[in-house]
């Protein structure tokens, strides 16, 4: 796992898409996990979302499990400034 970070997903997810995107754009390193083409990941999936193979599913570095995080939301818990105020900013 890259840093300790792991996003679980499934292709042609919108809110895989859009979190991933956010999560690129901040530099942030992730290990990326589709749970149609792992099995073990769909099982670990359904084993923390009572049953459901809801994605995004995220493992932060502590161990803790979000699902379906809004981005903002997990760069802020990650403790990482969102790429958009930084680029307004003009700190690129």
């Amino acid at each position: 796992m890259t840093d300790g970070l792991a996003v679980y997903r499934r292709h042609h997810c919108g809110y895989c898409w859009k979190l991933e995107r956010t999560l690129r754009a901040a530099g942030v390193e992730y290990d990326r996990r589709d749970i149609y083409t792992d099995p073990e990941a769909a099982a670990f999936v359904r084993s923390v979302n009572d049953g459901n193979e809801t994605v995004p599913t995220v493992v932060l570095p502590s161990g803790e499990v979000l699902t379906n995080p809004k981005p903002k939301d997990l760069l802020r818990e990650l403790g990482v400034e969102s790429p958009g105020l930084r680029q307004r900013l003009g700190l690129h």
